[in-house]
């Protein structure tokens, strides 16, 4: 059994035994969410990322979650991506096309991805574009408080230096808040150019989750989640900056990832 609170600025944290019981917990909520998204408005708006996030979402492809969800509701967005070709190892839309979306009746039309084949600084404008079209033919749902689109579930990994998405601590990036969409040509980690959904954006959905698992993310979640003096809760740890401001936030993370936490060590 996960063990499960709510902060009370941090929103609802699950540590999980094991990583098994992470990823059927991570597949329930986001199967629950499709389905309420799509009863509410007729679509799910759902923003991957890359790295292990994808093979937690495994079971999506397996019975029972294969057919109770609607496949040909979804639309798919990517909260950062590589700027290489689509072919490419390196690319976050061929980590989940491989793993899970070449496995489900997704409609290619759906597949909301980066033009692989322009400059960094295009790809982000274009990307941009492309969002803010679908939010004026309402296909993603606009904040109501916010110049942001209202995307029903950003899915979020968080490395050990507490970035997510591309947001990397203390980058420049973190602080653009007109764009929806900005760029890298200087990623801490390869390869160098990338492109980023900007913190307004992410902080506008209806529902953000944050997973991290392994011991080396430790200090970082407990960076991120725990009560600390206002100086550490700076630019120089991107996760804490995920607040959403008219939704759900959600932490999954295992024994390991959560072992620094404040309430984990009280409770064991």
């Amino acid at each position: 059994m996960a063990l499960t609170w709510t902060h009370k600025d941090r929103g609802e944290i699950r540590v999980h035994e094991n990583l098994e019981e992470l990823s059927i917990d991570l597949v329930d909520y986001i199967a629950e969410i499709s389905e309420a998204s799509i009863k509410e408005h007729g679509a799910f708006c759902i923003v991957l990322s890359g790295g292990s996030l994808i093979s937690f979402m495994g079971k999506l492809i397996e019975p029972p979650y294969d057919k109770i969800v609607d496949w040909a509701k979804w639309y798919v967005f990517w909260a950062d991506e590589r700027v290489v070709a689509k072919s490419h190892d390196e690319s976050n839309y061929k980590l989940a096309k491989d793993n899970l979306l070449s496995k489900v009746n997704v409609f290619p039309r759906h597949i909301c991805s980066i033009n692989d084949t322009v400059s960094v600084e295009e790809a982000a404008t274009e990307y941009e574009f492309a969002i803010r079209q679908m939010v004026r033919t309402r296909t993603v749902a606009a904040s109501d408080n916010s110049d942001s689109p209202r995307f029903d579930l950003i899915l979020l990994g968080m490395g050990s230096d507490g970035h997510v998405a591309s947001l990397f601590p203390n980058h420049p990036a973190l602080e653009v808040k007109d764009d929806w969409v900005t760029f890298l040509t200087d990623s801490p980690k390869p390869p160098p150019e990338r492109i980023t959904f900007t913190l307004p954006v992410i902080n506008s959905a209806a529902n953000v989750v944050v997973v991290a698992t392994g011991e080396s993310k430790a200090n970082a979640m407990h960076l991120a989640i725990d009560d600390l003096p206002l100086a550490e809760s700076s630019l120089s740890l991107p996760a804490r900056l995920i607040h959403p401001s008219n939704g759900n936030l959600i932490w999954f993370m295992d024994k390991p990832a959560g072992s620094k936490l404040e309430r984990f060590k009280f409770s064991e």
